[in-house]
């Protein structure tokens, strides 16, 4: 379990504590465990054995074992776990914390973005029928056009294109000086 609480100034930043509790809920329906009370959201992730459990729950087996007692390099392995595992269930590598933003709590708003980013890659997952984290993303819609309708489309002048009937330079002052009035 991790250590003490740090003081809130070491770990603050543009967290939104919202999203924290979400993903904190989140995890612990799918995992079937409550974080510990006693210890902050980062606190009780920094270990990575919750975040190896749930990456097991969502594909039984993808983390072979998860170090659940040992020195720092065994819990700080689990994170390592844990950021393979995310690559292998199709998290782009772009969301995913680095192990030093969770492990010496730099950054733990990236955290909390791995984890939506997690959830959002479970809603791609037929097999997952459990509780969902975030929006679900938007899938492809794909359209197919015949020569025909693509040859008919290019005859039309789209009003984006607009007119520039009556459009004069009237009116138009580039290059006038701007006048600077002092003592007001």
């Amino acid at each position: 379990m991790p250590g003490p609480s740090r003081p809130l100034w070491q770990v603050a930043g543009k967290r939104d504590p919202q999203q924290e509790k979400e993903a904190q809920d989140w995890i612990e329906k799918v995992v079937g465990q409550r974080f510990h009370p006693g210890y902050s959201y980062e606190e009780n992730l920094r270990d990575g054995v919750l975040l190896c459990m749930l990456m097991n729950r969502l594909a039984p087996g993808i983390i072979q074992k998860v170090n659940t007692s040992g020195g720092d390099y065994k819990m700080m392995d689990n994170l390592n776990q844990f950021q393979k595992a995310c690559v292998h269930y199709g998290v782009p590598d772009v969301d995913l914390f680095q192990t030093t933003d969770l492990w010496d709590f730099k950054n733990i708003v990236l955290v909390t973005q791995t984890i939506f980013a997690l959830g959002r890659t479970a809603y791609r997952h037929p097999e997952w029928r459990g509780p969902w984290l975030g929006p679900r993303p938007s899938e492809e819609n794909r359209r197919d056009f015949s020569e025909e309708q693509l040859r008919a489309g290019e005859a039309i002048i789209g009003l984006q294109a607009g007119s520039n009937k009556g459009a004069t330079q009237s009116g138009q002052n580039f290059g006038a000086s701007r006048k600077i009035i002092f003592g007001k």
